[in-house]
């Protein structure tokens, strides 16, 4: 059975963690897109890791993590990766790269930084980490693919031609210095000797192991509102971050997809700029910031500290939808604890008007947010293992929720640790 798991909302949904517990069940995991720009970070008896381009089940002996072909593979950083979570006792994961995959350049990381510095406060809020050159290469076809490092000649032949193109922008937009041909190759050559263990055509491997009953996990990153097509457009991230994509992205059909785990936030938070309706600020979204997560809110890749709001039901259910939940997650409940009240964002206000319907950015960077006040439980819920054991109070915040987004909230995080879950 194929399950996908995604965010519902701006990403940082604490995705991390309720892969992490999925991993337990499942054979494969499968990272289909994005690349070592997010991360998710994950709490076990290891102890506490960032993961940025391995998928969540890398702590489990029994689970094979695949990045599939939608992946931007950074080959060092998914290496390096690699080696610290055995230097740190995780025994050595088994990994398959798809041949397929297409590999982040040096030269995109440069890109990145020059190309946000050139737009200075016009930025999109990017990690750097040569995601949007990444994938403008790969659609404008100038990209590499992992397995044309197998043939150095037409290796070589195509280095120079993208590098003609690469170094009239370097000349004349950035003013940097430009790209030498034998140097890319050089460290090509590198990254083929860091990567050819694990090559090899993983749709094949996946195809087998469906037939064979296997469970797989497909691991999104990011959430549906950073989504190019159905996001907050331009400020999104540059691959499909929906749960559709999973079957393209790892080489599956459509139709073997059975279960989409969307995982929402108990509030909302957002790292990187872009429309934020039910967004809070000063002392209520510091403190909150700081009780949030594990650790406080800051980017796991970034250390950014992530924008704080309100439980926003319009972007939710919007979210919901448009990844085809059939679950809902709902995460760090245990963190509104401290609360004599919730606000929750159960519609925007554009134009005088009120609307429950997630609008386009145009319309969206007009909208106020519509609160409903939930009385709050004051007390601590972690440890709490079943739903009636909840207070009333939260048992009425979490139907609110789920009547307002209109998908079943099967699945609620209480506290950091992978037992921290109560199952509806």
């Amino acid at each position: 059975m194929v399950k996908a798991i995604v965010g519902a909302n701006w990403g940082d949904e604490g995705k991390g963690k309720i892969t992490d517990t999925l991993a337990k069940e499942s054979d494969i995991i499968v990272r289909f897109q994005g690349g070592a720009n997010a991360g998710h970070t994950i709490v076990n008896d290891y102890g506490k890791f960032a993961l940025h381009t391995l998928p969540s089940g890398v702590f489990y002996n029994h689970t094979t993590s695949i990045i599939g072909n939608g992946v931007a593979l950074d080959i060092p950083k998914l290496v390096g990766e690699i080696n610290e979570i055995v230097s740190r006792g995780v025994p050595k994961p088994k990994i398959l790269v798809s041949n397929r995959a297409q590999i982040v350049m040096p030269y995109h990381i440069l890109f990145d930084t020059y190309e946000e510095a050139r737009l200075a406060g016009k930025s999109f809020g990017s990690t750097k980490s040569g995601i949007a050159p990444f994938y403008s290469d790969k659609y404008a076809k100038i990209g590499f693919q992992v397995s044309e490092l197998f043939d150095e000649e037409a290796l070589k032949e195509k280095i120079e031609r993208v590098l003609v193109q690469k170094n009239v922008l370097l000349e004349h937009l950035y003013h940097q210095p430009l790209l030498k041909a034998e140097e890319v190759f050089a460290t090509l050559m590198e990254y083929k000797e860091m990567i050819e263990p694990y090559v090899c055509d993983t749709s094949a491997y996946l195809y087998q192991a469906i037939q064979d009953g296997k469970n797989i996990l497909l691991e999104g990153q990011l959430g549906s509102l950073k989504d190019p097509d159905h996001g907050i457009y331009p400020m999104v991230t540059s691959s499909s971050t929906l749960a559709g994509y999973g079957a393209i992205g790892a080489g599956i059909p459509p139709y073997e997809i059975k279960k989409v785990i969307t995982v929402c936030k108990a509030y909302s938070s957002a790292v990187g700029a872009g429309a934020f309706v039910s967004e809070i600020f000063g002392d209520e979204a510091d403190e909150l910031r700081r009780r949030g997560g594990d650790g406080g809110e800051y980017g796991a890749t970034t250390g950014r500290p992530r924008r704080m709001g309100w439980f926003d039901c319009v972007a939710s259910k919007y979210g919901c939808r448009i990844q085809g939940t059939t679950d809902v997650a709902f995460t760090v409940l245990d963190v509104l604890g401290y609360l004599d009240e919730i606000p929750v964002c159960t519609g925007y206000e554009i134009d005088g008007k009120v609307t429950t319907d997630f609008p386009t950015t145009t319309l969206l960077e007009k909208a106020k947010p519509v609160l409903e006040v939930l009385p709050g439980w004051k007390t601590d819920i972690r440890g709490i293992k079943k739903f009636e054991d909840l207070p009333e109070n939260c048992r009425k915040y979490i139907e609110f929720v789920e009547e307002h987004i209109g998908f079943p909230i099967t699945m609620i995080s209480n506290g950091p640790g992978r037992e921290d879950i109560i199952y509806r």
